[in-house]
């Protein structure tokens, strides 16, 4: 009687749950289809803009210098934007593009432009054009060039006389316009008509006409034309005007045995206009065309094949439901681009590598579902597959949450901080973060719950690959292990490790890149082998004692110095050149010391603030006690892979800052996970010691930590062989951030949070907060799901 109570009572309760269950997956899956439908309307309409790096080009950035009476500010800065722009057009460089960035910096970036002396010759010049009636030679005893306070400037002319000038008569801002062209009937060669406004036009009559009222060849009846305080022409006013009536017409012109480039240069000086503040080059990037598309080539073959492999791997791990969690990748894929595209965001090298480290990002979430449905289909009674993918993704949520979180942070501090193309990484490694969980949390859901509730895979749920336990949990719970038995002892290891890989840093020094030290960098590629000691003893003969020269991929050499300016750099060409025969430069890279300096100092903060957000975020999120254990093992995967990166000499520039960076939000995710499952625990097992829960943590997600570090190590493996050299060492850095990381969630943050709890605390003091009361219970009224609990279950599961 009571069973036949019992079953008329739960017949009204699942059949709503079923509803809702089936309401909820046709929500999911018109969002999947509607996301998906977006993205290859996208896809198909909108191409991404690929960086400099990859489609080759020049990059400048020009810093704003306040003046006496002009302070470079965010307005000053923005006019300076407008008047560069028009200067740019005229120069007929295709699709290029000029943003302010900051208060007082312009980015300026001219695809295809593989010599960008004139660029930054003309981009550079402040263009401020006077005009200066001229108060007669300077004395003899040679007055001081420059500007007295009544405006008078003591200036040589073309031949290099020295002329006193009055203060200017007209400025830059009169000039309506101005045109070179060939003089062909009076054999005057190239000149520079300028056509001034109405209120210049009655100025430039008034010069004129006050110089005609001196003498031929009185120096007195010359105009002076000054562009950026240089004399560029002074000629004398015509015996034909008449003393006070000056050149009318608004328009003159300007002669000085100009050639085909110098007139065309001055017409677009003075037609752009003056810059309103002076300009000053702190960093040049220049990628030869080449070396672009070899970038693009190596990093999809790594794309290709490292998803490839990654999906083999989860594919034979997980069976249909890795199968389908590639299709849900190659979606990831499909939405990545969508969204870089709609964001209008340029893809970069680095940012390439930020596309296809997300696939792991994508994998790891797809594993912690996947790993949680076989702890409930271990745990339940006669499970359908349906209901184990449903909990396995209720229960993993708040994880997948929380690492992807740390991962944005990562990216944000990335987006804020950086510049050049590892700002580009930030950019794509945060949408690829959003678009993994996409991938994972809904496409993969709405695969999987379909499949899963076919009736072939309903009779045949070893198929989906989560019928079982899989290998690594079964050998866990056979040995059951305590390895929080010692915590002490981990830590002990920690620190002898962290030792070693430090005293790098103390004994080696750090080999900071251009970036942080400023300086210039050029990549040659050159037909003959060039011995680097040859090349180095070659430049110290030719004036540069200090280079440093390395040789660089296949043939590649590479040669950094101080600031070299562009006859000193066509000298260390000329030199390499003497060397390797048919020499191409395929990069070149100018920071200055002010930039560098700069950079070195955000680099700092920008490691400084990720460990404080991801403190601050995982003490908010679980507790301090968790915050500060994953934090301080942050801190020691940060000073191992530095450490490394010391004692191998590798570089320690903006591609390194990207890697570290990410390293921090990747491989918090294991320490989140496994704080995670802590936190579940402590809410259902109050009077188990926490050394013991910690520990079951440990093996229950164990699994999950294993599969996700093959994946994302498949990935980078793939990058560290096929991407270009550029990328090599960030592929490096993060191959070693992930082993450390992986090993250090759980031999330095567990066993920490174990010392920390037993000096701050009894065992169990704070586990109510986490959870209800007591542990759940099965249907037969066992508890769950502590590993010691889920012994008896698992191995019947793995047959089923």
């Amino acid at each position: 009687m009571n069973r036949s109570r019992s079953r008329t009572r739960n017949r009204p309760r699942t059949r709503p749950r079923t509803r809702s269950r089936s309401g909820g997956s046709r929500v999911r899956a018109l969002l999947a289809l509607a996301v998906l439908a977006a993205s290859v309307a996208i896809a198909l309409t909108m191409p991404v803009r690929l960086g400099l790096d990859l489609r080759g080009g020049t990059q400048i950035v020009l810093e704003t210098k306040s003046t006496a009476t002009t302070e470079a500010d965010r307005e000053a800065t923005d006019r300076t934007v407008e008047v560069l722009r028009g200067r740019i057009d005229a120069l007929g460089v295709a699709e290029p593009t000029i943003v302010r960035s900051g208060d007082n910096r312009v980015v300026v970036e001219l695809p295809g432009v593989q010599d960008p002396k004139q660029a930054a010759g003309v981009l550079g010049r402040t263009a401020q054009l006077t005009v200066h009636p001229v108060l007669g030679p300077a004395g003899e005893t040679g007055d001081a060039a420059g500007e007295s306070g009544d405006g008078e400037r003591v200036l040589p002319d073309e031949s290099g006389q020295s002329l006193r000038l009055a203060a200017a008569g007209l400025t830059g801002q009169d000039v309506k316009g101005a045109d070179a062209l060939f003089d062909q009937q009076n054999g005057a060669g190239w000149l520079v008509t300028v056509d001034f406004k109405d209120a210049g036009s009655d100025r430039w009559a008034q010069v004129t006409g006050e110089a005609a009222c001196h003498p031929a060849g009185d120096p007195q009846r010359r105009v002076a034309i000054v562009l950026d305080e240089k004399i560029i022409s002074s000629p004398q006013v015509d015996p034909s005007v008449a003393c006070g009536a000056g050149i009318s017409g608004g328009s003159t012109q300007i002669t000085g045995s100009f050639d085909d480039a110098e007139a065309r240069e001055l017409a677009l000086l003075i037609k752009g206009g003056a810059l309103p503040v002076p300009v000053e080059t702190v960093e040049q990037r220049t990628i030869g065309a080449t070396l672009g598309d070899e970038a693009i080539s190596a990093g999809a073959w790594a794309a290709v094949i490292g998803t490839a492999l990654t999906a083999l791997f989860i594919t034979v791990v997980y069976r249909l439901m890795g199968a389908l969690a590639t299709v849900a990748l190659l979606c990831y894929g499909l939405i990545s681009y969508a969204g870089l595209a709609a964001l209008g965001a340029t893809l970069t090298l680095p940012g390439l590598a930020g596309f296809v480290l997300a696939i792991g990002m994508a994998v790891d979430a797809n594993v912690l579902v996947f790993e949680r449905a076989r702890e409930e289909q271990a745990a339940r009674t006669r499970p359908s597959t349906r209901a184990a993918l449903t909990e396995g993704f209720r229960s993993a949520f708040s994880a997948i949450a929380d690492s992807n979180i740390t991962t944005l942070i990562a990216a944000a501090l990335l987006f804020f901080l950086a510049s050049g193309p590892v700002k580009g990484f930030g950019v794509t490694l945060g949408i690829g973060v959003l678009a993994s969980m996409v991938s994972a949390l809904v496409i993969t859901r709405v695969l999987a719950e379909f499949a899963a509730s076919r009736p072939a895979v309903y009779r045949r749920p070893q198929i989906t690959g989560i019928a079982g336990t899989g290998p690594v949990r079964d050998a866990l719970l056979r040995r059951n292990p305590f390895l929080m038995r010692r915590p002490r002892r981990w830590l002990a290891a920690s620190l002898v490790v962290l030792v070693v890989a430090g005293s790098g840093i103390l004994v080696r020094g750090l080999n900071f890149g251009i970036e942080f030290t400023g300086g210039r960098l050029i990549e040659y590629s050159t037909t003959a082998q060039v011995d680097p000691d040859r090349a180095r003893d070659a430049l110290a003969e030719a004036g540069f004692p200090r280079a440093v020269v390395q040789s660089s991929g296949d043939g590649d050499l590479t040669v950094r110095t101080a600031e070299l300016t562009d006859a000193e750099a066509a000298t260390v060409t000329e030199t390499v050149a003497g060397m390797g025969g048919d020499t191409e430069k395929v990069r070149d890279e100018l920071i200055g010391p002010s930039l560098g300096e700069e950079l070195r100092r955000d680099a700092l903060i920008a490691l400084g603030l990720a460990l404080g957000a991801q403190l601050l975020y995982l003490a908010a999120r679980f507790r301090l006690l968790f915050g500060t254990a994953a934090v301080s093992a942050l801190a020691h995967d940060v000073i191992i892979l530095v450490g490394v990166f010391a004692w191998l000499g590798k570089p320690i520039d903006g591609v390194f800052l990207a890697a570290l960076l990410t390293v921090i939000g990747y491989s918090v995710n294991d320490s989140v996970v496994l704080f995670d499952r802590v936190r579940e625990l402590l809410g259902r097992e109050r009077k188990t010691p926490f050394a013991r829960l910690t520990n079951d943590a440990i093996l229950q997600t164990l699994p999950r930590t294993v599969n996700t570090g093959m994946g994302a190590l498949l990935i980078l493996a793939s990058l560290a062989v096929l991407a270009d050299d550029s990328l090599t060492d960030f592929a490096l850095a993060l191959l070693i951030g992930v082993v450390v990381g992986t090993y250090s969630s759980v031999f330095t943050a567990s066993p920490l949070a174990v010392e920390l709890h037993g000096r701050g605390s009894r065992p169990g003091r704070r586990g109510g907060r986490g959870g209800g009361k007591g542990a759940r219970s099965r249907p037969d009224g066992k508890r769950l799901p502590e590993s010691r609990t889920e012994r008896p279950e698992a191995a019947p599961a793995k047959g089923s």
